[in-house]
């Protein structure tokens, strides 16, 4: 059996492993023209859908590949996930028709499952608390910066090979970090905590979860902040070239964007052990609800031509950060509360958590993206609502936790 890794090598493979998702969306982004064009040439708001199909495979895979790895352990559940993701992203690269590529990216959202989920398992052994909050947070950092460096490497190789090419980047990703876990990752889940896969044992820890009312609500306020942040990404690239005509500028400007917002992670990995989690996100959507807000006025102003399109765009760019940065302040925490109560089933809990919160996310994110006007405005009013509901849910959120937890 390898060495235990070091803690920064530990984070390091933790984070490239959860960067997969990121990878798979970001550097689609500036594909989505060509691919429109080549697969669905009549409906070219249809190419949005090629980011919400994985990330629903991803949702309904997170729900099995947890309770695999409580049954067969951690390594071979994320290593079985980047196996199905590699094949997937071959027939996607050969794709000839939009059905075909849906089916291929649903199916190799289901395979970065495993290593996306199962990360979070590895965590829970190791971690716990706001120690475990911290490395979430640390993770989250190269989850917000990745897409910094995911559009431009995207770019890059459409402009030198083609829109194919992006395909098999996945695959050479997914192939590295299957060596490194392989190679340095010990196993983490101790043979005599396996559960055996029961659909009886599944339905137990569901009943359990839901049970509990502060896990029930951190997955419903988990899965409007995944909301906002997909309802962006499915919208963001036909935003900047159809309303600001800056498609050419766009992967310079999420890669800004995305260096900006990543700065979230340090600044909750600091703050979080001092104010706690759920102070942290009550606050993040308390200003996310203001932020949306002046963004649907402001999108209103323009539309009537109170204000010119550089000061509009400005103030998307500004706001797209705020988004991003949200994402980075909200979805680690989230996730350590509602995986604290439940450590005795760690990789089960990451499974429901995960699935719930991504499926009911991308399904809230849906039609944000199909009802693009040509303007942010549809936009800042779906992330507005699903703000202003986080928000309301936290406060019940903290009451509940206020009534279980015991008087010093």
């Amino acid at each position: 059996m390898p060495q235990a890794m070091p803690r920064t090598e530990f984070i390091a493979l933790m984070a490239m492993l959860s960067a997969t998702v990121a990878v798979s969306i970001d550097a689609m982004l500036p594909a989505l023209p060509e691919i429109a064009q080549a697969l669905s040439p009549d409906n070219l708001n249809q190419a949005q859908l090629i980011l919400t199909f994985f990330i629903l495979g991803m949702g309904l895979g997170t729900l099995f590949a947890g309770p695999l790895s409580d049954t067969f352990g951690r390594k071979p559940v994320m290593i079985v996930g980047s196996v199905i993701y590699t094949v997937s992203a071959y027939v996607a690269a050969h794709a000839d028709s939009l059905e075909l590529m849906l089916a291929a990216r649903l199916l190799q959202g289901l395979g970065a499952a495993g290593p996306r989920v199962v990360a979070m398992a590895v965590v829970r052994d190791l971690y716990k608390g706001r120690g475990m909050a911290q490395i979430v947070s640390f993770i989250m950092i190269v989850f917000t910066i990745m897409p910094a460096v995911a559009p431009l490497l995207g770019s890059v190789v459409i402009d030198l090979f083609s829109w194919r090419a992006v395909f098999y980047g996945f695959m050479v990703f997914s192939v590295i970090s299957a060596i490194w876990l392989t190679l340095r990752l010990p196993e983490t889940l101790d043979p005599l905590n396996r559960r055996p896969f029961r659909p009886a044992a599944l339905k137990s820890a569901v009943a359990e979860m839901f049970a509990h009312p502060v896990v029930r609500l951190s997955i419903v306020v988990q899965s409007l902040v995944f909301a906002t942040l997909f309802s962006m990404l499915s919208s963001v690239q036909q935003i900047y070239d159809i309303t600001f005509g800056r498609a050419e500028s766009f992967p310079l400007w999420f890669a800004g964007v995305a260096i900006v917002a990543g700065s979230s992670g340090f600044l909750n990995a600091s703050l979080v052990l001092r104010l706690g989690m759920m102070a942290m996100v009550r606050g993040m959507l308390m200003a996310q609800v203001g932020l949306s807000a002046a963004m649907v006025a402001l999108g209103l102003a323009a539309a009537q031509g109170y204000i010119s399109t550089d000061i509009f765009f400005g103030c998307f760019v500004v706001w797209q950060i705020s988004v991003f940065f949200q994402a980075g302040m909200t979805i680690g925490n989230l996730a350590a509360i509602a995986q604290e109560p439940m450590g005795h089933i760690a990789g089960m809990a990451a499974s429901v958590i995960g699935s719930v919160a991504t499926v009911i996310g991308v399904l809230l994110a849906i039609p944000a993206g199909l009802l693009f006007d040509g303007t942010p405005t549809p936009l800042a009013v779906f992330v507005f609502l699903e703000s202003a509901a986080g928000l309301m849910l936290m406060r019940l959120m903290m009451e509940a936790d206020a009534r279980l937890t015991p008087a010093p």
